[in-house]
């Protein structure tokens, strides 16, 4: 593996943090106590292409390698205080755009891509339900197949970017007594009658990006919104949580240099008992702990990049990245906070917006518990 980026490839990363550094810079700690879609922020992004980086240029994207994606994802991650809004552009990318991208016939991609690789659009998807969450083959929402279409009944939960989405990956069942065989996946547009917001769920941390309930009832949609083929809506599922696992933290790890920079200052500058506190050994100790954090976190996440581009499986790597980097990122959250002492708890020091955004990794796209379990698996136990 060749460890070296080429100038483009640098340059990409350094043209993402200058204009995170000119364009999205905002007052979060008034946009965190709303809760709110930070809309203009979303509009930013668009405008530098992010909406659409991996996405082909024919159809309106950036098409970067996914290695180059993760890199100007990290830039904006470094630059960007906004956790909520990178979070919400990694589910449109991930859970929405790259699938379609991916599984979607040709009149699929040309209706829905240029639109959400522009950021004209915004994608989200729904598949966690009240009563199933990583137990997919527990999913209650079903597909009736009428003609040339389907009626979509059911609820979903934990819909993120549901209450502003312009088109959702819905996944259904076309036949509850098969299992996670029957389930399938649908293109619902937001002005589809039947689909209907029940509310937007307010959040311990990442409020800036907005996560919903919905209800499907009687949504009649047609046949030609299936994305794939009856039955294999696991299979896409699986393949989709591979790329969004493996990569929806690249930003964290923009976050934690972030961090880890701001705490090293605050070490060298902070005086007791006569000396910079960082040259106390619990303090330096710990900067030094955020700095392996931060290696290990990027040498996983870009292994995993470069592993796809190899047109690799990397189904249980995606799990080590998702493990590794959220607990890394809590961990440095929160050390950050101890370091900086009463000035970290405070709400206009932004520190403990961190660690509440950070906590919320641990559980999206599967539990650190869930990954586990799947790496277990691939170990044979």
């Amino acid at each position: 593996m060749d460890f070296a980026w080429t100038p483009d490839e640098r340059r990409m990363k350094t043209a993402a943090v200058a204009f995170a550094r000119e364009r999205l810079v905002f007052d979060l700690v008034t946009l965190d106590a709303q809760g709110s879609f930070n809309q203009e922020g979303w509009k930013r992004l668009a405008s530098f292409g992010a909406a659409g980086f991996p996405i082909p240029r024919r159809y309106g994207g950036s098409e970067l390698s996914l290695s180059v994606t993760a890199q100007a994802l990290e830039g904006l991650g470094y630059a960007c205080a906004d956790n909520g809004l990178l979070f919400a552009l990694g589910a449109h990318l991930w859970a929405c755009t790259l699938p379609i991208l991916m599984f979607g016939t040709e009149a699929q991609k040309e209706r829905y891509l240029p639109g959400l690789a522009r950021g004209k659009l915004m994608g989200g998807h729904a598949m966690t339900e009240p009563e199933a969450g990583s137990d997919v083959a527990a999913l209650r929402t079903t597909a009736t197949r009428k003609g040339d279409t389907y009626v979509l009944q059911g609820r979903k939960a934990f819909v993120t970017n549901g209450p502003v989405a312009d088109v959702l990956v819905v996944f259904a069942t076309v036949d509850p007594s098969r299992g996670s065989e029957g389930l399938t996946a649908f293109l619902v547009e937001k002005r589809q009658p039947g689909l209907h917001l029940d509310r937007a769920v307010p959040k311990m941390g990442l409020r800036t990006a907005s996560v919903g309930e919905l209800r499907l009832e009687a949504c009649v949609i047609p046949a030609t919104n299936r994305l794939g083929e009856e039955g294999a809506g696991l299979t896409l599922f699986s393949q989709m949580m591979e790329y969004e696992r493996g990569l929806i933290l690249a930003p964290a790890l923009g976050a934690m240099e972030r961090t880890m920079e701001r705490c090293i200052r605050r070490a060298r500058e902070r005086q007791q008992f006569g000396k910079a506190i960082g040259g106390f050994q619990a303090i330096s100790h710990k900067l030094v702990e955020m700095k392996l954090r931060l290696e290990t976190a990027r040498g996983m996440l870009y292994r995993f990049a470069w592993l796809k581009q190899q047109g690799r499986s990397a189904m249980f790597e995606a799990s080590l990245v998702k493990l590794h980097v959220s607990e890394s990122w809590v961990q440095t959250s929160l050390d950050a906070v101890q370091l900086h002492g009463g000035l970290g708890y405070l709400t206009e020091t932004e520190l403990e917006r961190e660690v509440r955004d950070a906590l919320g990794s641990r559980l999206y796209s599967g539990t650190s518990e869930l990954q586990r379990e799947l790496v277990a698996r691939s170990m044979g136990l």
